[in-house]
């Protein structure tokens, strides 16, 4: 029995864009495989402040409404959610 189309799985690709020109590509795969290239493009002190941020603002948030601000947010959520229905 041979392969059916729906038994073969793709082959995960890279979300990483690589450089088009060889020279540039050459260095690229070397600085990796030595373990030189870390660099993301990311600043890490702002993804720090940023996870901070992100780990204490839902919280920092909740307790900052009133209960009656809650209550219309609450209420606003659930007819957007069963409102849908029908």
């Amino acid at each position: 029995m041979g392969l059916t189309w729906h038994n073969v799985v793709m082959p995960e690709r890279s979300s990483k864009k690589r450089p088009t020109d060889p020279n540039a590509l050459a260095a690229d795969i070397v600085a990796e495989a030595t373990g030189q290239k870390t660099d993301d493009g990311k600043d890490p002190a702002a993804v720090e402040l940023g996870r901070k941020g992100g780990l204490k603002g839902g919280k920092a948030r909740a307790e900052k409404l009133s209960p009656e601000r809650r209550s219309e947010i609450a209420k606003k959520a659930a007819a957007a959610r069963w409102g849908k229905q029908g």
